[in-house]
């Protein structure tokens, strides 16, 4: 008999991503970089690349760490386990300890578990995410690691398309999370398609222990309250299928954004007059006003952005509004006087030109 349907549904979820990272990691080195003795080999079977799962602990990251355990070897890749102890709560370094040895007794290695010191910018939800991030870079860098896996389910999604909707930053924040992100499409996360109560089914057949993180319910953090009241309001008054519906408008919402993006690129190449960016970072960039005036709204307000965070702006803290006000040096050009962004950088106009400058 075979596995479980939930089980099964989750190790073809993974089998897939892992089958990406074994092409994408098998792709031949360009003929220019490869060393002119490098020696032919054969890889054995479990000398593959390393594929890591971050898992808190959670019926999602520990179904995730279980189907990684059980496909990774079938494709002789190696798979390893990552667990972040961001310290928020009494105990958190005996239960990231157990997590780990979980990940261990479901055969994982290597497996480790990283203490990390969460700050205050942003928020919370915002500090814990970046602290977590910057542990799983470096984490991948130290271990070699191909990849790491993220349990994010098409809840998770939903929950994010909300949150964007809220902040009101354009479609780039109703895009959600995306299937491949990070440097070097590091992060993949194999169960957008899957719903939560697949995930947690799958580990009850498996009897996986979990553990439900209590920040989950906590209507301090706006997550939980979009996870608990907002989302369940939704369903009672428009039916199920709001869940898939908003991850469909972030699949949707990514092509378009992901489009944009790619036509302000070639757009900027014809309205940047002058960049000087320095490897450190900040610098100064002017472009050509009557050039910006020319394109669409959606273009310009992309190629002023990505102008000011060449300029130094730091993309996290740079929102809709500041854009905005750039723009009307362009649309609505009477005088005024320069625009102040994140990051110390300033925004004029100066004749026909825009120069933004950190500084």
């Amino acid at each position: 008999m075979g596995p479980h349907p939930a089980v099964a549904a989750i190790r073809l979820a993974v089998r897939r991503v892992l089958h990406d990272v074994l092409v994408a990691s098998s792709a031949p080195t360009p003929p220019s970089s490869r060393p002119a003795t490098a020696p032919r080999t054969r890889r054995a079977p479990g000398d593959g690349p390393l594929v890591l799962a971050a898992c808190s602990g959670g019926a999602d990251s520990m179904a995730l760490a279980s189907a990684l355990a059980f496909e990774a070897p079938r494709l002789g890749l190696r798979a390893g386990g990552i667990t972040v102890d961001h310290g928020l709560q009494p105990g958190s370094g005996v239960r990231a300890a157990e997590v780990a040895e979980r990940m261990r007794e479901l055969g994982l290695v290597p497996v480790e578990s990283i203490p990390v010191a969460v700050g205050r910018d942003g928020g919370p939800e915002a500090a814990a995410r970046d602290a977590r991030y910057a542990a799983l870079d470096a984490a991948a860098e130290r271990h070699g690691a191909a990849a790491v896996l993220l349990g994010h389910t098409r809840d998770d999604q939903a929950e994010t398309v909300l949150l964007g909707l809220a902040r009101g930053s354009g479609i780039r924040s109703l895009s959600g999370m995306a299937r491949v992100s990070g440097a070097g499409g590091r992060y993949r996360r194999p169960f957008l398609q899957l719903d939560r109560h697949t995930v947690r089914k799958a580990c009850l057949a498996q009897s996986l222990q979990v553990w439900d993180d209590p920040h989950n319910v906590d209507p301090a953090y706006t997550r939980s309250r979009v996870r608990h009241e907002a989302l369940p309001v939704l369903e009672k008054a428009l039916g199920k299928g709001v869940v898939e519906a908003l991850a469909r408008t972030a699949q949707l919402s990514r092509d378009d954004a992901d489009a944009l993006d790619a036509w302000a690129a070639r757009a900027e190449a014809d309205v940047v007059t002058t960049a000087e960016v320095p490897a450190e970072g900040g610098g100064t960039v002017e472009l050509d006003t009557a050039g910006l005036h020319g394109l669409p709204t959606a273009v310009r307000r992309r190629v002023l952005r990505r102008a000011a965070i060449a300029a130094g702006a730091p993309a996290g803290s740079l929102f809709a509004r500041h854009i905005e006000e750039v723009d009307r040096l362009i649309t609505g050009w009477r005088g005024q006087r320069a625009i102040n962004l994140p990051g110390r950088v300033e925004v004029r106009r100066e004749g026909g030109r825009l120069v933004i400058r950190q500084g």
